[in-house]
């Protein structure tokens, strides 16, 4: 049985392992190899120890210049960090903005324009990333990373559930790991923050903000499963399948998946509880 668990980590609200996750042909992923996050912001001493002891040895920053400057990672030892920006919008380019206000505005002009909803905005910016050629190059780079490492790495975005959850999906996919527990892993971003996301909620709706505005807010808030399962679909009618757009779009060889299997992987253990 497998129950996905946040990692218990004083100022990370969504940071998991996914060891234990079952994947492909009777194996689970190995635990202390692969963590995804949200910011890793002024982190307590216990915090750094623990993710050390985890054996984390690399960093995957995938936010824009704006959300580092405003809240830089924790530097840790011994660590490397690696910036790879994605794209957080549904528009390319905007985010060489340097005003995140100003992004916001934007887009939210394009909310009532061409989107109509804060969901139909959610999956046109997961397309965004998993199409357009800049975020695909940084995509490639990312997953190259993961393939070579040899210790623990780690990903984050700012919430760890957009940019990151994409990361977990293209991760999951190719380690053999079944839709239906990749759109698990996916919302259990909305249940690990469930408490932030309601009094957050509650800060916008009482905000002297323009009403399409706080539809974009509120929607990147959110982790529904239509958001990554229209995802998936979209790949799936363009590739055929995720591992394929893997092969495809970002040059992920079958020595490649190979590779991932063996490092990753492990036979599942039978009767246990594993915490992702």
């Amino acid at each position: 049985m497998y129950i996905i668990r946040k990692l218990p980590l004083k100022r990370l609200f969504n940071t998991r392992d996914l060891g234990g996750m079952p994947a492909a042909n009777g194996m689970a992923i190995k635990h202390n190899r692969l963590l995804r996050s949200g910011k890793l912001y002024k982190l307590p001493a216990q915090t750094v120890h623990k993710l050390k002891k985890k054996g984390v040895n690399l960093v995957i920053d995938l936010r824009i210049f704006t959300e580092r400057e405003e809240y830089p990672d924790t530097v840790m030892d011994g660590v490397e960090y690696v910036h790879l920006p994605l794209l957080c919008t549904a528009t390319p380019g905007i985010t060489r903005e340097k005003s995140m206000t100003k992004t916001m505005a934007i887009e939210a002009r394009r909310l009532k324009d061409e989107f109509g909803t804060a969901d139909n905005y959610m999956v046109a910016m997961y397309k965004m990333v998993l199409f357009s050629d800049e975020p695909v190059k940084l995509l490639k780079d990312c997953l190259r990373l993961i393939i070579d490492n040899d210790g623990c790495v780690l990903w984050h975005c700012s919430g760890g559930k957009d940019r990151a959850g994409l990361v977990a999906m293209l991760v999951e996919s190719l380690l053999g790991v079944d839709e239906k527990m990749i759109v698990e892993d996916y919302v259990a971003s909305h249940r690990f923050q469930h408490r932030r996301f309601f009094w957050n909620k509650f800060g916008l709706m009482i905000a002297p903000l323009v009403p399409r505005f706080k539809k974009i807010l509120f929607g990147m808030m959110a982790a529904k499963p239509r958001y990554i399962l229209d995802t998936m679909n979209e790949v799936k009618a363009q590739y055929g399948s995720v591992v394929n757009y893997c092969r495809q779009r970002l040059g992920i060889t079958d020595e490649d998946i190979a590779k991932m299997r063996e490092k990753y992987l492990e036979p599942a253990k039978k009767g246990n509880i594993f915490i992702g």
